[in-house]
């Protein structure tokens, strides 16, 4: 028999039983749907977590101060090694040929007051470098410039949480504001950002220039942090080595105690994107154990389809049909099922995902998915309609004939 006649044959048959091949259809497009929405959801999370570790800066690599966390052998509150100063990041400039740009900066959390209204930040002192090197956005007015750094001019930039505790519906940019017991200008504000990697609100900053912030805020000579830009992206893993030998070089007196830790952002998008991965794996996982519960399905309509059609193998069997010709026959409805169940688990995953996207998840739909998830439908009719395939060929035409 031609494959087509057989193809028609098959969708005659199932078609003559509709309430158990919707049944079984609906089984095999839930896992393929399941399939396509948690690997769109896991995408999604994943290019989320990137782009909030990308707006943090481009070929970014941190240095930061260490924490010492130990005295005579007790533990105690963490406190920031001052071993870091001005003098590093400037060198780090100058001898690092893989290093574009070096700012350094200091922060500590701080209340900030206008009128009757106060709201603890977090006030970040900065290199006018380190608005370049962390792509900081701005909404409205101006970042301060380098006269203002080399002055110590009181001005500040502040992230959109401090305007809206601070300021409510006012125009901040213009008003005086008094960090701690230091009185400020607000210069401008910064465009939203939203939460970073670690889940933190970058929109609740203030920022100052370094020279101000360490001189009439917090009265220190040492740095936090050095925020450092690579010439290329390629050359991450090189800046990061030439910027360790060099403080490793200059702090070579303090090497019983550890004076910075460096953070590469190649380093941590790779993290980053390793953990959703796996993350996504584990749900695609699980979504394809509800593709193989549909596939049992299949299985077992077609066990039944085989009581129930006895006399029609047999009858086919006596008037000259193969054992082949029934194997393909079973098989094609198994595939068949299979393959209408892949395509409405397709488009009820896809839609599924678009509608999860208009509620505000982050989604990104993965159309390799969509593909794989169709193949694999496929596959799972092929695998659960061999053993009913075969088991119907082995028949012998006089038996199923004489069957009840």
């Amino acid at each position: 028999m031609k494959l087509s006649a057989n193809i028609v044959l098959s969708c005659q048959i199932l078609a003559a039983h509709p309430l158990r091949t919707v049944l079984s259809v609906v089984g095999v497009a839930i896992g393929i749907a399941a399939v396509v929405l948690m690997v769109s959801v896991g995408r999604g999370a994943e290019k989320q977590i990137l782009d909030r570790i990308r707006s943090l800066g481009t070929n970014l690599i941190v240095v930061q101060a260490a924490q010492a966390r130990t005295v005579a052998g007790r533990e105690r509150q963490s406190e920031t090694v001052t071993a870091l100063t001005l003098k590093d990041a400037d060198a780090i400039t100058e001898e690092c040929p893989s290093v574009a740009l070096a700012a350094a900066a200091v922060s500590k959390p701080l209340t900030a007051y206008w009128q009757s209204r106060k709201a603890s930040t977090t006030v970040e002192g900065l290199a006018i470098d380190g608005l370049e090197i962390r792509c900081i956005p701005l909404a409205t007015g101006r970042f301060f410039d380098e006269v203002e750094e080399r002055s110590q001019r009181r001005v500040a930039v502040v992230g959109p949480t401090v305007v809206e505790t601070l300021f409510g519906g006012t125009d901040p940019v213009g008003q005086r504001i008094q960090i701690g017991r230091v009185p400020f200008e607000v210069i401008g504000v910064l465009a939203p950002r939203g939460s970073s990697s670690y889940g933190s609100d970058q929109d609740d900053i203030i920022l100052v220039p370094l020279a101000t912030a360490m001189r009439r805020l917090l009265n220190i000579t040492h740095i936090h942090a050095i925020y450092i830009q690579a010439r290329d992206g390629n050359q991450m893993s090189r800046a990061e080595q030439e910027v360790r030998g060099l403080l490793e070089e200059r702090h070579r007196r303090r090497r019983q105690t550890k004076t910075f830790t460096i953070q590469n952002q190649a380093d941590l998008i790779e993290t980053e994107r390793e953990t959703t991965r796996s993350l996504t794996l584990l749900i695609g996982s699980v979504a394809g154990i509800a593709l193989a519960v549909g596939g049992v399905g299949i299985l077992a309509v077609m066990l039944m389809g085989i009581r129930e059609r006895t006399r029609e193998i047999g009858l086919r069997r006596a008037v000259g049909a193969r054992r082949r010709d029934i194997v393909v026959q079973f098989l094609l409805e198994a595939v068949l099922l299979a393959s209408g169940g892949g395509l409405l688990g397709a488009a009820g995953g896809i839609g599924a995902s678009y509608g999860a996207a208009r509620l505000g998840w982050e989604t990104v739909l993965s159309w390799p998915s969509v593909a794989i998830g169709l193949v694999f439908s496929v596959s799972i009719g092929f695998v659960f309609g061999i053993y009913p395939a075969f088991r119907a060929a082995k028949l012998e035409p006089i038996q199923a004939l004489h069957s009840e």
